[in-house]
Formats: structure tokens, sequence, C-alpha cells
């Protein structure tokens, strides 16, 4: 049996993500996320069903295929999708997926559909450190939602519990980074950076203390509430 095409792969899981469509939350989630582009208004539990089911069926090679078609349809729940085909801890081969995640990275426009792939992005980051290089050049980009996935994408090493001295060394990288954002007063990256340092403190408060009595005079007032939130 001749195995269906790329396009007609991302054909019918469009037509599947269509079936489920809401109208009146569709418009709802328009108004919400801001961001001019073709909304369904399926909820997250049913893309979850559907690409549950798509990643039964394929290969990682029809994984990464389905997921880029599925990304430059520009509908919100497809792009959602994309995402959610390609975060998985273990994932082999995954050099194509991580490029793929990284080439979207360059276009976020929203943190919606941006934190769904910098969670794939950021298993990609665990099991391969030495990607974080591509980071280090984002954190100049002039995308600013590029720049906010420099921070997205690392916080697996703000939430380990047991890191080892190579993740001591990542956190540190990463807390550098956070120490130039302080200076971008966009909210968003002014969250990102309070995100991190916050999610620092449930498993090293001694070293996110530390950070926020350096730098944290710098934040906007709320991202310095918000950093320092679990530190009483």
């Amino acid at each position: 049996m001749t195995e269906p095409s790329t396009d007609t792969a991302t054909e019918n899981a469009l037509a599947q993500l269509a079936a489920l469509a809401d109208p009146a939350r569709a418009e709802e989630m328009r108004a919400y996320h801001k961001i001019d582009r073709p909304y369904l208004g399926l909820a997250n539990p049913q893309v979850d069903d559907l690409v549950a089911a798509w990643r039964a069926e394929a290969s990682v090679e029809e994984r990464v295929a389905l997921a880029s078609g599925l990304w430059a349809s520009d509908i919100h729940e497809a792009m959602v999708a994309a995402a959610k085909l390609l975060t998985q801890a273990r994932l082999r081969p995954d050099e194509a997926a991580w490029a793929l995640i990284a080439s979207w990275a360059e276009g976020f426009n929203g943190w919606a559909v941006s934190d769904h792939a910098s969670s794939a992005g950021g298993r990609r980051l665990v099991a391969d450190p030495s990607r974080l290089d591509r980071l280090e050049r984002w954190i100049a980009h002039e995308n600013m939602w590029t720049r906010r996935a420099s921070l997205v994408m690392t916080l697996p090493w703000a939430r380990m519990a047991n890191p080892k001295e190579a993740d001591l060394a990542v956190r540190e990288r990463v807390l550098g980074w956070c120490e130039g954002f302080v200076a971008d007063r966009d909210w968003f990256m002014q969250k990102a950076v309070a995100w991190w340092v916050r999610d620092l403190s449930k498993h090293d408060p001694e070293r996110s203390r530390a950070w926020i009595d350096a730098h944290g005079a710098g934040l906007k007032s709320f991202a310095r509430k918000e950093a320092a939130r679990h530190l009483g």
C-alpha cells in the first residue's frame, strides 16, 4: 500500500481539526490571544487526543513532516498540534525535530503557540545541551518573542531537583542571560526573567535569592515580586 504523501497527511490532519471547530469559541480565542490568524475554537484536550492518534501511527520522520505542514498552515490549533507532535523526551533521531523547532522560534509572534513550541524545544535541549549555543544568539534577536524563547526553552534546568555539575553550569549560563534581560523593559521579557528565577527558587532558593539581591532592583516591580514569590 502506498503511504500518504506529506501534503495528504497534513490535509487529513487539518480536516480532523476543522471537524471539531466551534466558531463561537474561536471568536473568543481570537479576542483573547490578539494574534491575527485563523482559530478553530478547540480545547487543548481535543488537540491532545488527535495528536496522540497521529503520533501512534507515524515514524519520527513523518511526525516532523506533519508538524512542519501543520505549523505552516498558520491555524492556531494546528500550530499547537505541531508543537505537541514533537514534545517528547525520548525522540530519536531528533536532529530534524530540533532544526524545525529552532526555525519556528525565529518567527514567534505570541506567547500561546510559542510556549507550546518552547516546551518541545526544551526537551531537545536537554537531550543535547550543545544546542544552547544557538539560543545564545537569540538573546540579542530583534524579535522579542525569540529573545523570550531563550528563557522559556531553558526552564527545564531551573526545574531540576538533582542537577549534575554540567546542569549547574547551564543554570549559571542562563542566569547570566537573565541578568542581561533586566534592562529589557518589555513586560513579557520581565515576566520571563521572573518566571525563570521563581521556578529555580523551588529547587535552589539560595541561588535565586542571591540573584535577586544582585539584580532584582533593576526589574520592574511586578517581576521582582514574582521572582521572589516562593522565597518568603
